[in-house]
C-alpha cells in the first residue's frame, strides 16, 4: 500500500537550519500532516529526539524520508510524497537546483532560505516556463533573507495610499542584554560557505541578468542614490551605515520587475544599509569584509575562508553555530522609509512620470528574533502552510517567483504576526 501523501517534507533536516525548521512546525505546521528528509536515518531520528524535546512534543512517529542530493530519482520520490518541499539542504548553488527540477517533475511545491541571487536568478531562468505549466509554485528567498524586505515592501505600498517612488531600508542586527557569555558564533558554517561562494562569483549574477532581463526597465525620477558608506542615517537615531549585501535589494528588485511586467506597476527603486553604532564598528566591519572579497576570488583564499571559518570572519561562524542563548537573544529590526506621492497627484497612467518631487512619506519598522534560525525558520514554513492554503490568491497558475511577487495578495503577514518567533510589520510614521 502506497504511503499517505503528507502535505509537507522538510529536507536537510539534519542540518543547522533544518533542525530549527523541525522544531518550528510543530507550532506553524499545526493541524497538517509533515515529514522529515535527508540522507541518514539515525541523523534525522536524533533531530526528532532533540526537538521533540525542546517543544515537548512526542515526534516520533513523524515520517522520515531517505533522500539525497546525488541520488535524483530519491529526490523525485521524496517530491511524489508531499504537496511541498521545505528545502533547508544549502549551499543551494551546489545543491538547490536537483531538488528544484525533481518537484517540478513531480507537480510538488517548492520554498527555500536561499539568500545567494545567482542560483535564484538561474532557477527563474531555467524553469519558469515548465514550473507554470506544471502548476508548481518555486520560490527562494523565504527566509530572513528576503522576507522581511520583500514583504515589507509590499507592506509599505499596501499602506501608503498613494504612490510609492522609493524605499530606504536601514538594518540593525542585535543581541538583547549584549553577546557577553553567549559566544561570539553568530552563523553556522552553511550559511557561512553560502556567502563565500556568492561572493566568489557575484560576476556570473550580470550575465544571468542579462539573459532574464533582455529588456531594461523604464528610468522613472526621481533616481534614488546610494548613501556614501560609513555615513549618517539621520531616519536611524545618527547610526553608521554600510550597503547591505546584494540578496534583498535583487530580490526586491525581481519582483517589482514581475509586477511591473504583470499590471505596469510603477516599480519601487531601493536601497538598504546595515547600521553599526560607531564609525569604528563599522571600519572593522569593513575590513573584513575586504579580505573576505579578496580571498574569495581565488581558489587558495576560498579554501582557506571555508577551512578556518572562525578566523576570517572574527568568530562569527562557527561549525557548531551558534549557541542557544545566543540565537535566543538575537534580533532584528529594519526601519523603512518611504517616499512618494500621495493619491491626490495619481497620473493618468502609471508608466507617466511625475513633474513634481515627492511630498509625502511613510516610515515602518520590521522587527523579529533570531534572524538567523528563529524567524528564518519560521518564514519559511509561512510561506508553505500559504501556499498550501491560499495559492488561488498567488499570482497565474505557477512559476519560479520572489517573495513579494508570490505572496502579495496573500495573508502572509498576518501568518507571520502569529508566531512566538515570527515577524511583526508596523507603522512608525505617516505624513
Amino acid at each position: 500500500m502506497a504511503a499517505k501523501k503528507l502535505d509537507a517534507i522538510i529536507f536537510g533536516a539534519s542540518g543547522f537550519t533544518g533542525k530549527y525548521t523541525v522544531f518550528e512546525a510543530v507550532s506553524v505546521l499545526k493541524g497538517l500532516q509533515w515529514g522529515i528528509a535527508g540522507r541518514n536515518q539515525e541523523k534525522l531520528q536524533s533531530v526528532l529526539r532533540e526537538m521533540g524535546a525542546k517543544s515537548k512534543t512526542d515526534l516520533s512517529q513523524t515520517p522520515i524520508v531517505i533522500a539525497d542530493v546525488n541520488n535524483e530519482a530519491s529526490l523525485l520520490e521524496m517530491a511524489k510524497r508531499c504537496r511541498i518541499v521545505v528545502n533547508t539542504a544549502g549551499p543551494y548553488r551546489f545543491f538547490g537546483e536537483r531538488v528544484v527540477k525533481a518537484c517540478i517533475e513531480a507537480g510538488t511545491h517548492h520554498v527555500d532560505v536561499s539568500g545567494e541571487p545567482q542560483y535564484m536568478e538561474t532557477m527563474q531562468l531555467r524553469y519558469h516556463d515548465l514550473a507554470k505549466e506544471r502548476g508548481v509554485y518555486v520560490i527562494s528567498a523565504c527566509g530572513f533573507d528576503s522576507i522581511p524586505a520583500d514583504m515589507g515592501v509590499t507592506f509599505v505600498e499596501k499602506n501608503f495610499d498613494g504612490v510609492v517612488n522609493s524605499v530606504e531600508n536601514f538594518v540593525h542586527l542585535g543581541v538583547k542584554g549584549g553577546t557577553k557569555g553567549t559566544g561570539s558564533a553568530a552563523l553556522n558554517t552553511g550559511t557561512w560557505e553560502s556567502a563565500i561562494h556568492a561572493i566568489a562569483n557575484r560576476s556570473e549574477s550580470v550575465a544571468i541578468r542579462r539573459k532574464l532581463f533582455p529588456e531594461r526597465l523604464p528610468k522613472f525620477q526621481p533616481a534614488l542614490k546610494s548613501r556614501s558608506p560609513l555615513s549618517r542615517a539621520a531616519e536611524v537615531d545618527n547610526k553608521v551605515i554600510l550597503p547591505f549585501p546584494e540578496t534583498d535589494r535583487s530580490v526586491v528588485m525581481r519582483s517589482q520587475r514581475f509586477l511591473y511586467e504583470l499590471e505596469k506597476k510603477r516599480p519601487v527603486q531601493m536601497q538598504a544599509y546595515m547600521t553599526y553604532p560607531s564609525w569604528f564598528a563599522a571600519s572593522v566591519v569593513v575590513l573584513f569584509a575586504s579580505i573576505i572579497g579578496i580571498m574569495a576570488k581565488f581558489s587558495f583564499g576560498r579554501q582557506l575562508l571555508l577551512k578556518y571559518p572562525g578566523v576570517f570572519s572574527g568568530g562569527m561562524a562557527s561549525r557548531q553555530g551558534p549557541s542557544e542563548e545566543r540565537m535566543e537573544r538575537s534580533f532584528f529590526r529594519m526601519t523603512m522609509k518611504a517616499t512618494g506621492w500621495p493619491k491626490s497627484d495619481k497620473l493618468a497612467e502609471s508608466t507617466d512620470q511625475y513633474t513634481s518631487p515627492p511630498t509625502k512619506t511613510l516610515t515602518v519598522r520590521i522587527t523579529g528574533p533570531n534572524p538567523g534560525y528563529g524567524s528564518t525558520c519560521v518564514a519559511l514554513l509561512s510561506t508553505a502552510k500559504t501556499i498550501l492554503n491560499e495559492s488561488d490568491k498567488m499570482p497565474g497558475s505557477g512559476g519560479v517567483l520572489p517573495p513579494g511577487a508570490a505572496f502579495r495578495g496573500t495573508s502572509l503577514i498576518s501568518e507571520l504576526e502569529k508566531h512566538e518567533h515570527g515577524i511583526k510589520f508596523e507603522i512608525v510614521a505617516n505624513k
